[in-house]
């Protein structure tokens, strides 16, 4: 309930700045402005989860050509538009999962949603993290974000929700906005998805 009465107060407040980012997006690079991606939440049910776009539309063609993932992160990514460096660093193109919130398919505070693909690489230890809603912002997020490994990343969400306290939610959303103007990130490659991938595909 505090999460769907934030998200419907935050998504009047900030309807202003979302009306801008959707037309700089829009003059910048056109269509779509919103990308709506499948993710996996809370006991493994899919939802689209709501994003402004930082990418050129045909992303991800382009990513065979950048990584052996095609779903993770490329350093200096050439794919991204120019609104999408800044949103991507200030995490502005988050913010229309508010209304994922307000639907109920996320919280502000919770590991955040994998992508179908990568969730089908889960162990049984890494479903763990599916037993709460999913999170705009997490503790992962706030503790290196596209700078760690896969590994650690979700041993971070396992210890988020074991620990899970309303105190720590609070710590969590203030460390979330002293970050939005963080520098550019060195993502590291995702070795773990792509070694799981091609041994489960088969692929070499």
């Amino acid at each position: 309930m505090v999460d769907r009465l934030a998200a419907a107060a935050l998504l009047l407040l900030l309807s202003p700045a979302l009306l801008a980012i959707a037309l700089w997006i829009l003059l910048d690079d056109g269509r779509p402005v919103l990308l709506a991606q499948e993710r996996v939440g809370k006991n493994g049910r899919r939802f689209r989860m709501l994003k402004f776009r930082t990418m050129v539309p045909n992303a991800l063609e382009l990513a065979h050509e950048l990584t052996d993932d095609p779903y993770g992160v490329v350093a200096d990514d050439p794919r991204i538009t120019k609104p999408g460096r800044l949103l991507r660093r200030t995490s502005l193109d988050e913010l229309p999962q508010l209304w994922n919130v307000l639907v109920g398919e996320m919280s502000l505070v919770g590991p955040r949603p994998d992508l179908v693909e990568q969730a089908a690489n889960y162990t049984e230890r890494d479903r763990g993290r599916l037993a709460v809603e999913p999170g705009i912002t997490g503790w992962s997020q706030v503790n290196g974000r596209e700078e760690i490994t896969w590994p650690e990343r979700i041993e971070q969400d396992l210890w988020y929700i074991e620990h899970w306290s309303l105190p720590l939610d609070l710590k969590i959303v203030v460390r979330t906005f002293t970050q939005l103007r963080r520098d550019e990130e060195k993502p590291v490659e995702d070795e773990m998805n792509i070694e799981r991938r091609r041994a489960r595909t088969g692929d070499r």
